[in-house]
């Protein structure tokens, strides 16, 4: 397994303490702190696993399809918390998974007439400010820039979301024509 695997790896392990730390009550005060600074660090494995993968040549199938799926599964997973917390409505996060879903299914179809569907530009848009988002809003610092902010990249990341969505469809519509 190279290094851009092991990364995208790391990112899927790390989801369950984000989890444990954001939303246990034995770290209250300091606990969301500690859960941001490991969405961080795995944020920061998607965008290191992409650059060494493309520097080096190491592009395999399993990071084509395990990179998109280790951020759904950090950010769905960040989101799904927010909203225990109370800092983004059920419905946003709703509407953002049901795209994941969507694609992933687009992905599948894909597989099965053997292309593989690589992230687009609107998707990585889409997947960086949804990871802002979740930093601002985990770190809910008590300042109206801040909150401001938060309402703002929930909005960005929704619309990215939306426009996403069209885009891979649009550009792979013809992935539904083609089934065996």
């Amino acid at each position: 397994m190279n290094l851009p695997n092991k990364l995208t790896v790391m990112r899927v392990v790390l989801i369950p303490f984000f989890v444990f730390f954001l939303l246990a009550p034995y770290f209250e005060g300091y606990g969301n702190y500690i859960a941001v600074a490991i969405f961080i660090v795995a944020s920061l494995t998607d965008l290191l696993d992409g650059k060494i993968a493309r520097k080096y040549n190491l592009v395999t199938n399993f990071v084509k399809f395990m990179d998109p799926l280790a951020d759904k599964l950090l950010v769905c997973a960040a989101m799904i918390c927010l909203i225990e917390t109370g800092q983004l409505p059920a419905w946003i996060v709703v509407v953002i998974i049901s795209r994941e879903f969507i694609i992933s299914g687009f992905r599948l179809i894909a597989s099965d007439n053997g292309v593989v569907i690589a992230a687009s530009y609107w998707g990585k848009f889409k997947t960086t400010f949804q990871m802002l988002m979740v930093i601002v809003l985990i770190l809910d610092l008590p300042m109206t820039f801040f909150d401001w902010l938060g309402q703002i990249l929930i909005w960005v990341s929704l619309a990215l979301t939306v426009i996403s969505l069209i885009d891979y469809i649009v550009k792979n519509k013809a992935v539904l024509k083609e089934q065996k």
